[in-house]
């Protein structure tokens, strides 16, 4: 994985105030730059039309985080916690960050984060029993490291001035080497997110391969963490039982015997929508067509999900694999 190359920066004037945007401003002083008022609201941005996706993937954007609110979660953490950024320079073509793509797309930095954390230990500190906090649902916090270089500092801050709580996030990446000595390992949880080798290849563009991924996974073992395995999403083709089989095979063969030991799964199957058909078809014309009216039906408006019928068939696969290779496993939910 190589660091970002961005053509332009978009940054919000207070950045300034900030020592995180002292520092990207110096990191990227040879990057053209645009002041804006809203890191919300860049007007130009908004006029790139679909077949333009990747180029948005190009700009940063740097600014202050104004909302703060915590929304109750029942799956792996009590709570998503919005955090130091939002959306990536990775580009998987089903990423549900794609809410609205002159928006969502590309990499938007907050720099204040010494805010952003005192609001987390305060919310912690003040809980009467030990909470989980997903830190990672709106980016990828080992990419955005890259750009940053602040994971470490940040989540050992939150370890230091609180005695309970602890963190969350998922990620596609083996960029790992910020976690690796952190102060208490038991108090944060990386989840490493998985999908056959061909799925990464051709959807999940500009992430980790699975190989690295899987080596990420040994080292995180060797270095006293008990990451979650995250098969998500799982994506259902002509050929998905042959590739869920060559992953489950790829996991068996090249994870450490001690990182095999009470595996804990999340499994999400892949939802879809109206907006990614359109920027995918426009965007990158010859990569695989996710969608397929066969196999999917509406869910909302411009919103698909795979048919009962189907999904249940593929569950039952999917478990079925899991548990004959990996018999003391957890499997916290599939959905």
């Amino acid at each position: 994985m190589v660091k970002p190359t961005f053509k332009r920066i978009y940054f919000e004037k207070d950045i300034v105030n900030y020592k995180l945007g002292k520092y990207l401003l110096d990191k990227y002083s040879d990057i053209p730059k645009t002041e804006i008022k809203s890191h919300n609201n860049i007007e130009e941005l908004r006029k790139y039309e679909n077949k333009d996706f990747g180029k948005l993937k190009q700009y940063l954007i740097i600014g202050t985080r104004k909302t703060h609110k915590y929304v109750e979660n029942h799956k792996i953490s009590d709570f998503l916690v919005p955090f130091s950024s939002s959306g990536c320079y990775a580009m998987c073509m089903y990423c549900y960050l794609v809410c609205n793509y002159n928006k969502c797309s590309y990499l938007r930095v907050f720099v204040n984060t010494q805010e952003i954390l005192d609001r987390l230990i305060k919310f912690s500190n003040n809980s009467d029993k030990e909470l989980v906090f997903e830190i990672g649902s709106n980016s990828d916090l080992l990419l955005e490291n890259l750009v940053t270089d602040s994971l470490k500092d940040n989540i050992e801050y939150f370890l230091n001035n609180t005695t309970k709580g602890k963190l969350t996030f998922p990620t596609k990446f083996n960029l790992i080497e910020p976690l690796l000595n952190l102060s208490d390992k038991k108090r944060v949880i990386p989840r490493m997110s998985l999908n056959p080798n061909r799925i990464i290849q051709k959807v999940e563009f500009g992430t980790s391969s699975l190989n690295e991924r899987l080596d990420a996974i040994n080292n995180l073992v060797e270095h006293k963490y008990k990451p979650y395995i995250l098969i998500a999403p799982v994506i259902i083709t002509d050929s998905f039982e042959k590739d869920y089989l060559s992953l489950i095979q790829d996991m068996k063969s090249k994870l450490s015997s001690k990182a095999q030991k009470k595996i804990t799964f999340e499994i999400i199957f892949m939802t879809y929508s109206f907006i990614h058909r359109k920027i995918n078809e426009e965007a990158f014309p010859n990569a695989i067509n996710l969608y397929s009216n066969d196999l999917m039906t509406s869910r909302g408006i411009g919103k698909y999900h795979y048919r009962n019928d189907i999904k249940d068939k593929c569950k039952n696969y999917l478990l079925g694999l899991i548990k004959e290779n990996f018999k003391d496993c957890t499997i916290k939910y599939i959905v």
